[in-house]
This record gives structure tokens, C-alpha cells and sequence, in this order.
């Protein structure tokens, strides 16, 4: 199924996002996060495309067909400029199709300076163009409520994304964010600039303080002052946080479903205990 038909059904749409087990783990210890998502039943899950060369590339393609063919449950495979070249996203995409993988989000990626990035894709605008043209796949993209780190501004975030959506893009999911107005406002440009596919909202549990401090740090990512009192509070009291995290997305999830978000992405880390818990408490609001 293509993932823009999802958007169709007059609900929530709800999805989650895995990443391939590092080099150390062997590639069936993804069963326990799957086993534990399955229950849940999201509408898709995606699978990242690690920086790590052609294993890494290849543990998305398992999983991706893991997902799709022994869970039934629709895969969205990411592609990355920086990683894939032509040939690589060619022999990426005959191999997805073969398994009945339909879903690819289309990235330019972040640079590892242990890997030298590919340079056929500059933008992912053109790995959008290029999957579109190369099978029938749909195509989604990332978006940035927040502007895209890397931007001058938020209408030239706004015109890039524009060309994406020109290119091909079916959907679009936004990296995390912990302001919902953050999100309201950049939805009210994205529709005033013409973008109207639908836009799933990304949501990242509080679980770790260092880790969602690198991680905002990373993708420029603001905190309000709610979510900093409760680092602030709680940050040194894992189980404590744990628990406050969950509440603080639960209460984000509801805001935005009850503003008329197209889908909610859970970021979930692999943890699927912690989307369980949050997929329990939104279950009923979906489908209001």
C-alpha cells in the first residue's frame, strides 16, 4: 500500500520509526522491537539508512522486507543522498520492489566524516525525482517545523520544501519538535505556500536527558520552558523522567490530534515498551 492512501481514511494516521541494530548486534535483535510494535499495530513503520556503507544499507532493505512481508505491516524504507549514489539507490530500489516494499523517504542525509558522502544527489529534492522515475514507488520527504538547521530562513526552508513536494513527494514527516506551536505555524506556511500533502508530525519521547540534548542540538530543535523544568527536575531520576517524557508526548499527541494533524511519527528508538504505553493512551482520540 502506498502510504499516501493511508491519509484517506478520515483517521489519525499513527507510525513509528526503527533504526537497523549497530554493527555489533546482529540484525535479527530488530524481532524484539518489531514483536513489540506489532501489537500496536501502527498504520507504517519506517526503517533509517545508517551512514555505515553497504551493511547498513543492506539491514534497512531486511527489515524494511521484514516488516512488509512477515509483520503485514506497510515499510518505508529511507534513502539517503549522502550514502547512495545512482547505483546504489538503483540496486536499493530493484531490491525493494522484488520484496514488496512500496515506501521510500527520500533524504539528503547527515554527513559522517568517517564515510565520504556520495555526490550524484546534491539536494533531496533530485533523489525524490530520480525514485519517481524508477519504479512506482511512493515517495515521502522530510520537512523542518522549526527550519532546517542549515537554512537562512524559514521561507527559504519553505521554498526548498516546496521543490520536494514539485519533485514528487506523496507525504512528508517533520523532524521532532517539542513546541506544538511550532508546528501550527510552519503548517499554516507550508498550506499558504501551496504544500498540501499530508504532513505527520514527529514525536520523540523524553526518555534520556544527554540524549535529547544531542539530539536537539543536532537538528536545532527549541525547548520550552515546560520541557526544561522537567529536565531540570527530573533529569538525574531516570525512571522519573521516563515517566514525565511519556506524559509530555502524550499531552503534545493530543494537542495536535485535536488540531487536525494529518499523522503522528513516533521516533521510537527502538524501545517499543515506551510506544506502547503512548499508542495505549491516544488509541481512543484517533479516531474522534
Amino acid at each position: 500500500m502506498k502510504l499516501c492512501e493511508l491519509f484517506k481514511q478520515g483517521r489519525t494516521v499513527f507510525s513509528c520509526e526503527v533504526f537497523p541494530p549497530k554493527k555489533t548486534a546482529p540484525v535479527d535483535s530488530i524481532y524484539k522491537t518489531l514483536g513489540g510494535l506489532k501489537d500496536i499495530r501502527p498504520d507504517f513503520i519506517s526503517v533509517t539508512f545508517g551512514a555505515g556503507g553497504s551493511q547498513a544499507n543492506q539491514s534497512t532493505r531486511e527489515i524494511a522486507s521484514l516488516i512488509e512481508n512477515q509483520y503485514h505491516i506497510p515499510a518505508m524504507a529511507h534513502l539517503t543522498c549522502v550514502v547512495a549514489g545512482r547505483e546504489d539507490a538503483d540496486r536499493l530500489l530493484t531490491e525493494l520492489k522484488e520484496e514488496g516494499v512500496e515506501n521510500v523517504l527520500a533524504l539528503r542525509g547527515d554527513i559522517n566524516p568517517d564515510y565520504p558522502p556520495k555526490t550524484d544527489f546534491k539536494y533531496a529534492s533530485e533523489l525524490v525525482a530520480y525514485i519517481r522515475e524508477r519504479g512506482d514507488f511512493g515517495v515521502s520527504a522530510a520537512c523542518y517545523p522549526e527550519g532546517h538547521p542549515e537554512s537562512p530562513d524559514l521561507v527559504s526552508d519553505i521554498r526548498h520544501l516546496k521543490e520536494k513536494v514539485d519533485a514528487g513527494a506523496q507525504h512528508l514527516v517533520s523532524q521532532l519538535f517539542f513546541d506544538n506551536d511550532d508546528f501550527f505555524r510552519f503548517l499554516e506556511r507550508a498550506r499558504i505556500a501551496g504544500i498540501n500533502v499530508p504532513i505527520e508530525a514527529g514525536i520523540m519521547p523524553v526518555l534520556s536527558k544527554s540524549s535529547i540534548q544531542r539530539m536537539v542540538s543536532g537538528c536545532g530543535a527549541s525547548m520550552p520552558s515546560k520541557l526544561t523544568r522537567i529536565l531540570a527536575r527530573y533529569g538525574d531520576h531516570p525512571e522519573a523522567l521516563r515517566e514525565a517524557g511519556i506524559a509530555y508526548a502524550i499531552d503534545q499527541i493530543s494537542d495536535l490530534i485535536a488540531g487536525g494533524v494529518d499523522g503522528i511519527h513516533l521516533y521510537t528508538m527502538n524501545n517499543p515498551d515506551v510506544a506502547r504505553q503512548i499508542a495505549g493512551s491516544i488509541s481512543s482520540i484517533r479516531t474522534v
